[in-house]
């Protein structure tokens, strides 16, 4: 199937991802449509509004995308979520997600992301958790298949010189030390 450019639903004032479907902003390139009037693209902006939230967004990729499981480019940035939504982590053959200028404050929120292993371009600068002290370091060790963070490439130094995140021992594992 051939693709046709991103379905936009930027600057809608929507507070989620279902709301007020309206239609998408016309860009450069015609949008492709089948039969069911459902777009042909791989890609969905949702970018500058006011969503908190992705509960439905499966709910909204069926109603406007003729494969929604072929998501490949999500643009949720400038909103105001202060989470990484579990619902992401379906997206299989999501590789390109903008996060950045939203609320989103624990680093460990972007744990969820390793499931993603064809996200190769993410962003979350703006976000709170990127003042954190190692936010680059953290980021790139918990997902070493990113080429690009925050719009710059993840360098192969970066990646020597960042070791491995191993994993801490949880509360029902022993720890033996030799004295």
């Amino acid at each position: 199937m051939e693709y046709g450019p991103p379905v936009d639903l930027s600057f809608n004032g929507l507070f989620t991802v279902t709301g007020n479907f309206s239609d998408p902003r016309p860009g450069l390139r015609p949008l492709r449509t089948d039969s069911h009037n459902k777009y042909r693209t791989r890609a969905l902006r949702l970018n500058y509004n006011n969503i908190k939230d992705l509960s439905d967004l499966e709910f909204t990729l069926n109603h406007f995308l003729v494969e929604p499981s072929m998501l490949g480019w999500l643009d949720l940035s400038f909103n105001k979520m202060t989470g990484i939504d579990d619902v992401l982590c379906q997206l299989n053959e999501l590789r390109i997600l903008y996060l950045h200028g939203n609320n989103i404050r624990y680093l460990n929120e972007v744990n969820k992301l390793s499931k993603l292993t064809h996200l190769h371009n993410l962003t979350l600068h703006g976000n709170a958790i990127d003042k954190h002290k190692g936010y680059r370091n953290h980021v790139v060790s918990v997902l070493p298949h990113l080429k690009r963070l925050d719009f710059s490439a993840v360098t192969k130094q970066e990646r020597v010189l960042i070791p491995r995140r191993r994993a801490a021992p949880g509360p029902t594992q022993l720890v033996l030390l030799r004295v």
